[in-house]
């Protein structure tokens, strides 16, 4: 279940990362992360594509609350959504990259298919 995991931060500090991460992913396609919280973004974003492939105003808005940038919700509804239209899920893929240097963390990079 989406936005069940911690990942050792205060509610606000999480939220307002995984808004920040959303948003840079939809924005450059693709981000490198840690695997736990790849897997939260993945569930968020994937709501946000699944948002934009119905363009009316009340799923403009829901993303435009959720997504920091008012581009990127454009860049959402007008080119990233309807590139899914016909695709039921699975919009987002994990490569799992190996364990980062300083404290050996599950490294992986997170992109749209």
């Amino acid at each position: 279940m989406p936005g069940t995991r911690k990942l050792g931060r205060p509610t606000d500090h999480r939220k307002a990362m995984m808004r920040g991460q959303v948003t840079y992913l939809l924005e450059n396609g693709k981000i490198e992360t840690t695997v736990t919280r790849a897997k939260e973004v993945k569930a968020m974003a994937e709501k946000m594509i699944t948002l934009g492939k119905t363009n009316d105003l009340h799923n403009r808005r829901k993303a435009l609350a959720y997504i920091t940038k008012e581009d990127v919700v454009t860049k959402l509804f007008n080119e990233i959504s309807p590139k899914y239209a016909d695709v039921k899920g699975g919009y987002c893929r994990i490569i799992k990259t190996g364990p980062r240097r300083g404290d050996a963390a599950e490294m992986c990079i997170l992109e749209l298919v």
